[in-house]
């Protein structure tokens, strides 16, 4: 499908978009953390707002994959968004012995298609800035 540059390219360009949603991820997590241990803020007022949170870094990891890989945005955004899915999948699955829930599942499928969204318009901004 790729030959070897272009999947030395994308592999790469995977690797930035996930290395860039999981320091999003444990930065924004530290924060709500210390906002539920040191005020009197309940974590369910909180859960839309760390969904969003959640949205907008799948979809900037997306951007990134897309910028870095400069070709085929929703293939490179969709797997990064896989990838993070599936790591998410192992931890929960080894961690605790659950499965996915089908609310969970939702919110996976949903985080990879707005991680596909982010690595189109990655592509588009990235060749824009090149013209």
């Amino acid at each position: 499908m790729f030959p070897i540059e272009e999947s030395k390219q994308a592999g790469t360009a995977v690797l930035y978009g996930l290395i860039a949603i999981f320091m999003m991820l444990i930065t924004s997590s530290l924060f709500f953390s210390l906002l539920l241990r040191f005020t009197s803020v309940q974590e369910s007022s909180l859960q839309y707002i760390i969904t969003g949170v959640s949205f907008i870094t799948l979809f900037a990891g997306g951007f990134i994959s897309g910028g870095k890989g400069k070709q085929k945005g929703w293939f490179l955004g969709g797997i990064t968004g896989l990838i993070y899915s599936v790591v998410i999948f192992l931890f929960a699955f080894l961690g605790t012995d659950q499965l996915f829930s089908m609310e969970q599942t939702i919110y996976h499928v949903c985080y990879t298609l707005i991680c596909m969204m982010g690595g189109i318009l990655g592509v588009n901004l990235s060749k824009g800035s090149d013209r």
